[in-house]
């Protein structure tokens, strides 16, 4: 059965989550299905969590999440779904990895939110397909696994697989699920319960910086800080973002200053900056490579840009992060 079909039967879900995961980003999976369940008066939704060896789990807030059983070869249903954050490969073994591409067969669907696309696509089931992960991990994702074709996109749906950013975009796909098994009308109500209002299509491209409100009232503020997202790796000047808005450069930095209370120059940095600090602290990447992924023209540019915003070297920031 396809798991977005129109359908009275019951979807059993089966979500394993890792340590370090987002507590957001499983409350965006798990509320939804029984907020359907309530507002519908049925069992819409059958869900039950699962871990790696049956204990619980401690998410990125500190919360502990006790699963409702252990990982399983036996288990099946109809959507299986990976649930990670940071460090993923460390919490989950390579025979645990073989055993969730078993499972496959086992389910109707299956499922990875954040960096649980990197579990499936680790275990060969996104070769072929189309597939996005959050944001940061994008171009990282992209080059390590070159048999997929990874977008940008909020989520992804290519047949029986399933891949989302992070937990707006999972609350999103969420809807999209219940909308189209349970009809438009439930859905609304769903996101009515948790005074959700955004409208966001799974093909809405991930922001590198949220800017709903901010766009609401100054829309030219949020496209400049979009080009500027756009052009980490290579920088272009104030004046050239501004061209391309068509108005000059102190309109620019008037609209900065009056919205952000910064110069567009130094947000820009800022965002670069940001970026930089994630791959400092996240990845094994050289430095050298870091800088020129950021748009810096040397290490010592770099490291000296960084230092000013960090109060520390690069390497002494991977350092502390890696303790």
């Amino acid at each position: 059965m396809s798991i977005f079909l129109s359908t009275e039967t019951t979807l059993k879900v089966t979500i394993l989550v890792l340590p370090e995961s987002s507590m957001l980003v499983l409350a965006s999976l798990i509320d939804p299905m029984r907020a359907a369940n309530r507002l519908s008066k049925r069992q819409c939704f059958n869900w039950k969590l699962v871990t790696t060896d049956g204990l619980p789990v401690k998410c990125t807030c500190g919360l502990e999440i006790t699963p409702d059983e252990k990982f399983s070869p036996t288990d099946r249903g109809n959507l299986f779904f990976i649930v990670s954050g940071f460090k993923q490969f460390e919490y989950i073994t390579n025979d645990q990895i073989a055993l969730v591409r078993r499972l496959a067969s086992r389910f109707d669907a299956m499922g990875g939110v954040d960096t649980g696309a990197w579990i499936l696509a680790k275990a060969g089931l996104l070769n072929g397909k189309s597939a996005t992960t959050h944001w940061e991990d994008l171009e990282d994702f992209t080059s390590s696994f070159r048999r997929t074709n990874v977008q940008p996109d909020r989520f992804v749906i290519d047949k029986d697989v399933v891949t989302i950013g992070g937990a707006s975009p999972t609350f999103d796909f969420m809807l999209h699920l219940i909308r189209s098994r349970l009809g438009y009308p439930l859905a609304l109500e769903v996101a009515s319960v948790f005074v959700y209002d955004e409208t966001h299509f799974s093909t809405d491209a991930q922001p590198l910086v949220s800017l709903g409100l901010l766009n609401d009232f100054e829309p030219r503020v949020t496209k400049a800080i979009r080009i500027m997202e756009s052009r980490l790796d290579e920088p272009i000047s104030v004046a050239a973002v501004a061209r391309k808005l068509s108005m000059s450069s102190r309109r620019l930095e008037n609209l900065f200053r009056q919205h952000l209370q910064t110069s567009p120059g130094s947000y820009y940095l800022n965002l670069r900056l940001q970026r930089a600090r994630k791959y400092v602290a996240d990845t094994l990447l050289p430095m050298q490579e870091i800088a020129i992924r950021t748009g810096f023209n040397s290490l010592s540019a770099f490291s000296r840009s960084f230092k000013q915003s960090y109060h520390s070297t690069p390497s002494a920031y991977r350092q502390k992060n890696s303790q």
